[in-house]
């Protein structure tokens, strides 16, 4: 692999620089800030990048965004001390492929790193379960968002209804229906019916088919 660090820890650096090149690895850069990794991400284009998260100048999720806005095909996986949810989903939505603390082995890092490349997500067992929760818990209070009518008139719209006949089904007036996908729409964060149906099924709240 060609691997670039970054990392405000010099000591860290040059430690985990010796142990990847022992292990028949190329490090093409090591920088000690997210303001530098950007440059020498798109300059070196590794395989894989290992980034901290919290640094002097310039954080790691925001040089994380600004790498895959450059460059989509990036891989970069954070390695950082901090634990919190809120940081993991922040790094992913920024582009991170995963997301390691730095207890984890040196053997687990490389492991990381050789997913990464293949395109894998990876997050710690723990993590993701965390998630997974959060997730869960969010679906339920989107969901609690929605009238019990309007959860009726947005399955008939996924079942492939039109709205004179999502009307005809309810026993209700065209007008109505119109105000209730109206109110679901902006609920949802939608922008037209086929949108709607995507993102209520992403987000559980409905299902297509039997």
């Amino acid at each position: 692999m060609r691997i670039m660090l970054v990392d405000d820890h010099h000591l860290l650096r040059q430690s985990l620089k010796r142990q990847f090149e022992e292990t028949g690895h190329e490090v093409v850069a090591d920088v000690a800030d997210g303001t530098s990794a950007v440059a020498s991400a798109l300059s070196t284009r590794p395989d894989v990048i290992l980034m901290d998260i919290s640094m002097g100048e310039g954080d790691g999720i925001t040089a994380c965004r600004a790498i895959m806005e450059a460059d989509a095909r990036q891989r970069i996986l954070m390695l950082t001390m901090h634990a919190e949810i809120d940081l993991i989903r922040k790094s992913l939505k920024a582009g991170a492929i995963g997301y390691l603390t730095k207890d984890a082995t040196f053997d687990e890092v490389v492991n990381a790193l050789h997913l990464a490349c293949n395109g894998d997500v990876i997050i710690s067992p723990e993590f993701a379960h965390a998630l997974l929760e959060e997730a869960e818990v969010q679906q339920k209070v989107e969901t609690a968002l929605l009238s019990e009518r309007e959860m009726e008139v947005l399955q008939l719209l996924a079942d492939g209804l039109s709205t004179p006949e999502i009307a005809n089904h309810l026993f209700i007036s065209q007008k109505t229906v119109k105000n209730h996908l109206a109110s679901i729409y902006e609920k949802i964060d939608a922008r037209d019916r086929t949108h709607a149906v995507i993102r209520a099924v992403k987000m559980g709240i409905i299902k297509i088919g039997p």
